[in-house]
């Protein structure tokens, strides 16, 4: 049984699920899907396209699956994915994609923060955390437990890997490899997440090795004053065999050795 508040507008056409709390004044389209135990406070819009996962908690004035920002959009069905046990705060806008294909998706135990704008078909993956007044641009990739402090900037099609922190108001144009810091404008690498990874369970005991392993391989990357093709080299013979390793090798070949904040004399491969 839900709680649906008689002064909510509710189209006759949402599927609601057991246990929703609507407040009053909210609005809630036709051809919107609201998961088990989700709460909506008042005055938000949950718009045509949206599909609310269960447990998540959507707070007042945010607007989800508003139409896509982009002249290519004519109209065409589309949507915006928010998983569960995810809080959108308060004005945050997610807009739904521009076509039936793929769509804006935000995952599941995410934050997004106040007035934080996550455009067309963007995908924020699991625990990710969305700080206030960010924006993330059409078709970017945030991938897991990744944080964007206040303010920032992710550029379209740009990927952020997993565990990385982007500092308040910094800029992204372009590819972030995992488990590092990112700050300023232009962006500099400012080392690696250490303090989020020690507080994660994910790590377990090993953290402090983890950490060290990945400090090393970006001590090649960036510090070491060759270029990207020969630093993953290094980074093979130096560093043992790990998933994290793995994941930093990984990420960066698979865009072509192109990650932001490099020094201008590895931007070419020796």
């Amino acid at each position: 049984m839900s709680n649906i508040s008689p002064l909510a507008h509710v189209d006759p056409d949402a599927r609601i699920g057991n246990d929703v709390t609507i407040h009053p004044f909210a609005f809630i389209s036709k051809n919107t899907v609201i998961g088990d135990g989700t709460i909506i406070y008042p005055y938000v819009s949950v718009l045509n396209g949206a599909r609310i996962g269960c447990r998540s908690k959507i707070y007042n004035g945010a607007i989800i699956a508003a139409e896509p920002q982009d002249f290519r959009w004519n109209g065409e069905p589309s949507f915006c994915y928010v998983g569960d046990e995810t809080t959108i705060r308060e004005h945050t806008i997610l807009n739904r994609g521009i076509t039936a294909e793929g769509g804006t998706r935000v995952g599941n135990k995410c934050f997004v923060m106040a007035e934080s704008h996550i455009m067309h078909d963007a995908v924020v993956e699991d625990t990710c955390v969305i700080g206030n007044g960010a924006q993330v641009s059409p078709y970017a990739h945030i991938n897991s437990y990744t944080i964007l402090a206040g303010n920032a900037l992710i550029h379209p099609r740009s990927d952020i890997g997993s565990w990385v922190m982007v500092k308040g108001g910094c800029r992204i144009s372009g590819n972030v490899p995992p488990f590092t810091v990112m700050a300023h404008n232009p962006v500099a690498y400012c080392g690696v997440n250490a303090m989020i990874m020690r507080h994660s369970k994910h790590f377990g005991d090993k953290s402090e090795d983890i950490i060290d392993d990945i400090a090393r391989c970006y001590r090649h990357i960036y510090e070491s004053g060759t270029s990207v093709f020969n630093a993953l080299k290094r980074i093979e013979h130096d560093i043992p065999e790990c998933p994290e390793r793995d994941m930093i090798v990984d990420f960066i070949r698979s865009h072509d050795l192109n990650i932001v904040a490099l020094p201008a004399r590895n931007d070419l491969i020796d």
